[in-house]
């Protein structure tokens, strides 16, 4: 006995509702990929992000920017074993930019309000040789648009400290609880 006998006979229907859910789910999955950000200097923007651990945290006094540091597995991993002069190929940095405002409540406190931008710095030394062993993006504001100015931007802004592998992070010191 078959089983569109078994069925019977509804083995087309079942047949058709799941290749009709198939082109559906293709769908959806096509278009949110589509709407994640245009690439920033060739490079695409890194989906999940936003689900990565933390590295460090930083505070500009001179623009008054919180900037949280994150890192891919791998960025992570060096990070918290102290290998990071070079950084290993494969890391990703991740730097997430807010304007900082004072908390209502706790006047000695602030806290990150309106997004800057998102930058990303991948290692990657055959691949990026012209920029130092580095893919360099960024993308601005609440709708991420992709910045493309050239990653001389960059890079000429993290010439101070290329003898530290071009990164200006200092991760920050996390327990090692075994």
């Amino acid at each position: 006995m078959s089983f569109y006998q078994i069925a019977g006979g509804k083995s087309m229907k079942l047949n058709t509702i799941l290749v009709a859910l198939f082109l559906v789910s293709t769908v959806l999955i096509s278009n949110a990929s589509e709407k994640l950000p245009g690439p920033s200097h060739g490079i695409s923007y890194p989906s999940g992000w936003q689900d990565w651990a933390s590295i460090s945290v930083s505070h500009r006094t001179d623009n008054n920017t919180l900037r949280m540091i994150l890192g891919n597995a791998i960025a992570v991993k060096a990070a918290r074993s102290g290998q990071t002069n070079p950084w290993p190929d494969g890391a990703i940095l991740g730097k997430v930019v807010w304007k900082e405002k004072q908390l209502e409540n706790w006047k000695a406190a602030i806290s990150p309000e309106q997004l800057v931008h998102v930058e990303f710095m991948f290692k990657d030394s055959e691949k990026y040789t012209s920029t130092y062993g580095w893919g360099w993006a960024r993308w601005v504001g609440d709708k991420q648009e992709p910045f493309n100015n050239g990653p001389e931007v960059c890079t000429a802004c993290h010439t101070p400290v290329k003898d530290r592998d071009w990164v200006f992070t200092d991760p920050a010191p996390f327990p090692a609880i075994d």
